[in-house]
């Protein structure tokens, strides 16, 4: 019973003394000397400067080093960032206008309260290069970054409309490819925040994808089930169901207006034929009624125009100097030809 209430102990405390740690160095000849820490809760915002996200902000010393520690953050893993800039206070909020900061450096990475990371100096002093993580999940956005890196050269390489076709779809499986291979629904959301971006070319190839993939439906619960309270989770499927009730939609408008074409389709096949039927039974007529007269006499004949031009039997024998009883003659043997 002793040797329970012992280690239930150790663990109350063990608890009760986590906490996260996160260091590292800025040149402080180049930066302003104030760190800001971010937590990401809408991956549409993950990078950039956003002073709504800002949780802490700390000051690097006369050698750049700098660090954030404490027990406020959450359980589960989060995206969170780190930035400095080289604005000033004052003018901090004219600068960052928009989330957009041209004059700032930041890393993001995923973390929970009990991590500890170190973002130490890399070549040539540069700053928030590498990460070094008690976390195996923290190094997942540098991972991706790099990758988008290596795509970027690769447009660049020919300025051409053929290359930059060629990459898109390159590109767009292989960044898919990469989210799958890393197995993390953080570092998954902020690959799929950058292929279904609006702006961005290959959001056509995202559209194309959707509909057969079955990759985004599948990314959903397992958000739910990595991250049931995240902000992003929800934030995820409400995107998700609201491209696929539009793709739905425009689905269901392609049908609609299929049938309409159908429809005019075959109404102006119905009027061609009736014309055509109309013009074919003129004809027949026609030809009917030359046949007839071929088979009249020379005199019935004659009869047979003054009978169209509505004349009566007396007119057509005084016409003709003959008599009434001659026309009904040749009258009814024309009705019998």
């Amino acid at each position: 019973m002793r040797l329970k209430l012992t280690i239930l102990f150790l663990f109350v405390f063990t608890l009760c003394k986590a906490q996260y740690s996160f260091s590292g160095y800025i040149e402080p000849n180049e930066w302003q000397n104030t760190v800001y820490l971010s937590v990401v809760e809408d991956y549409r915002k993950i990078s950039g400067v956003y002073a709504e996200q800002i949780i802490a902000k700390t000051t690097a010393d006369a050698t750049g080093y700098f660090e954030f520690k404490g027990n406020m953050l959450e359980a589960e893993n989060r995206i969170y960032r780190i930035h400095i800039d080289k604005c000033s206070e004052a003018t901090q909020d004219a600068n960052h206008f928009n989330g957009h900061c041209s004059d700032s450096k930041e890393i993001i990475f995923i973390a929970n309260n009990t991590d500890t990371l170190k973002l130490p100096f890399s070549f040539e002093n540069q700053v928030f290069c590498y990460i070094n993580s008690t976390n195996d999940k923290a190094t997942a956005f540098v991972r991706i970054d790099s990758l988008k890196a290596d795509m970027r050269f690769a447009y660049g390489e020919f300025r051409s409309e053929a290359n930059r076709k060629l990459n898109n779809k390159k590109w767009f499986k292989t960044l898919q490819d990469f989210g799958k291979f890393l197995n993390e629904p953080l570092a998954e959301l902020y690959i799929y925040s950058y292929l279904s971006d609006r702006t961005s070319d290959l959001h056509s190839y995202y559209v194309e994808d959707l509909k057969t993939n079955n990759y985004y439906e599948n990314l959903n619960p397992r958000l739910a089930a990595n991250y049931p309270e995240g902000t992003d989770t929800k934030q995820y499927e409400n995107e998700l169901n609201s491209d696929l009730y539009m793709l739905n939609t425009q689905a269901e408008t392609k049908k609609e207006f299929n049938w309409l074409y159908i429809v005019l389709v075959l109404l102006f096949v119905s009027v061609l034929l009736n014309i055509y039927f109309v013009f074919q039974n003129k004809k027949s007529k026609k030809q009917s009624f030359e046949n007839l007269k071929q088979r009249l006499s020379k005199q019935e004949r004659v009869v047979l125009g003054l009978i169209l031009q509505n004349k009566t039997n007396k007119d057509i024998a005084e016409t003709l100097f003959i008599s009434v009883n001659t026309i009904k003659t040749h009258t009814n043997s024309i009705y019998k030809s």
